[in-house]
């Protein structure tokens, strides 16, 4: 899996967050376990 450029990773263990400023191949990994990316939080609507 390859690390994308401006997105976020996110352990689930520990909560340590990570954003990627440079794209490559390979994982990000904390407390031993490859780390996820983050959905993006919704944006609440405005009336």
């Amino acid at each position: 899996m390859a690390n994308l450029l401006g997105k976020r990773y996110r352990c689930a263990k520990c909560g340590t967050e990570v954003l990627c400023t440079k794209a490559g191949s390979g994982e990000i990994v904390c407390c031993d376990e490859a780390m996820k990316t983050q959905e993006a939080k919704a944006i609440p609507s405005s009336d």
